[in-house]
């Protein structure tokens, strides 16, 4: 029996959802334990590809149980368009194989709209979220005013919560930010008609994942976004509002620590980050917009260009150092096939001195110069390789190198958007 840990490595975008689909092979359960529809993992199986916010990627396995836990924040329209997405697309023949958390979050329409209200009254300060609710959600959450699935199921109890939160979110709208109130009505039928769509849904996710656990089952979590999105870790306050980190899969799918055996990080080849914040390696003239082209680096979430660099390692090393990796999966090696030389950024240089770990304060962060080693391209298609062996040497001593830099092995290397267009040089689950 082994569980295992999926975590974003970087800023998010690393490319888990292929990750977790292989991997998904080898589990019985498949858990996302934070974040909402903020995220995004694009599949790519065979001709077929798939945009997933919130289902796991395990979902494209039949007979795999996918469960979203706790420490996610749902959109129930979202969610139900994914269903029904999935079903259309032949997926999810048996409703019983996807369960959701009774005590997770539900996001609301004033969340959304006092999301994206903030946004634009922030003007050059915004974080840049994706104006899905997300922060709000987990704000009320916080305040213990949040609404959850096991509420929203009780058309009652839903209803008096709904009429007590809804007078302090419109005062909020409207005398603060200049935004237009919501009436009970327009909420209260909606949300009770996705309820009964739901129900069929929800379980008490901890107390099978436990019993599963202790039947020897194999379990694999997912997170949403990055190491240096975390509300806690993260380059804070351009972060998410969730925990990230594998302290997050404990805390938002309701295991104990002690039943975690594997942390594997998911780092590109290079970096990418969306949204505002310092990124010290961000290439903003040719090699950034080419690494942007060939990597296909756009939201598909937002469709939003993503910011692109060199590999850091020192953001690298601070991944493997909070999470405990045991394993990185390095993905979109293929994207560096074109490009001459490649830089690796280790170290930073600030004030007169050098800086080999990542600093807390975002001011320093943010004056921070990247120190780059450079090492030659091999200028060939790798997408073919299945064996590390199929690699370039220059390939090869890249990935050696970049093991060396973060202190930690690489367990699978990505050199294409497909399934097969992986080397996996190890199974954690074995």
């Amino acid at each position: 029996m082994k569980n295992v840990v999926v975590v974003g490595a970087q800023w998010g975008d690393e490319g888990k959802g292929k990750v977790v689909d292989i991997y998904t092979e080898f589990a019985d359960d498949v858990v996302r334990y934070q974040g909402g529809n903020n995220a995004g993992h694009t599949l790519v199986v065979g001709d077929e590809k798939l945009i997933l916010h919130l289902i796991p990627s395990g979902i494209l396995h039949a007979g795999k149980r996918c469960i979203i836990g706790n420490g996610v924040v749902l959109d129930p329209e979202v969610f139900i368009k994914e269903v029904n997405n999935l079903k259309s697309n032949g997926h999810l023949q048996d409703d019983g194989c996807l369960l959701l958390s009774e005590s997770l979050h539900v996001i609301m329409p004033y969340h959304k709209r006092i999301d994206i209200a903030r946004e634009a009254k922030s003007g050059a300060k915004k974080i840049g979220t994706t104006g899905r609710g997300i922060g709000p959600a987990y704000e009320d959450k916080a305040g213990r005013r949040g609404i959850r699935l096991m509420d929203l199921i009780d058309r009652e109890l839903f209803a008096r919560k709904l009429t007590e939160f809804l007078e302090e979110k419109n005062f909020l709208l409207e005398k603060m930010l200049g935004d237009k109130p919501f009436t009970f009505e327009e909420i209260f039928e909606q949300y009770c008609a996705y309820a009964e769509i739901l129900r069929k849904y929800v379980a008490d996710t901890s107390l099978l994942l436990y019993r599963d656990i202790r039947e020897g089952k194999n379990i694999l979590f997912e997170g949403a976004q990055g190491t240096l999105l975390d509300v806690d870790h993260g380059t804070y306050p351009y972060v998410t509002s969730s925990s990230t980190c594998v302290g997050g899969a404990c805390t938002g799918a309701g295991v104990s620590p002690r039943d975690i055996h594997e942390v594997i990080g998911i780092s590109k080849a290079y970096v990418t980050r969306v949204g505002s914040g310092p990124f010290p390696t961000e290439l903003e003239e040719a090699d950034g917009e080419k690494l942007r082209q060939v990597g296909r680096e756009f939201g598909s979430t937002t469709g939003r260009p993503r910011r692109c660099g060199w590999f850091d390692a020192i953001v690298g090393k601070y991944a493997v150092r909070i999470n405990g990796l045991t394993g990185v999966a390095l993905t979109k090696l293929d994207v560096l096939d074109g490009f001459d030389t490649i830089r690796i950024c280790t170290g930073y240089a600030y004030d007169g001195k050098i800086l080999d770990e990542l600093p807390a304060n975002l001011e320093i962060f943010d004056r921070c110069r990247p120190l780059y080693e450079e090492m030659p391209g091999w200028k060939a298609d790798i997408s073919n390789a299945r064996s590390f062996a199929d690699l370039p040497e220059n390939a090869q001593n890249y990935v050696r190198r970049l093991e060396e830099l973060i202190g930690c092995p690489i367990v699978l290397v990505s050199v294409g958007a497909r399934r097969d267009q992986s080397i996996m040089l190890k199974n954690p689950f074995a």
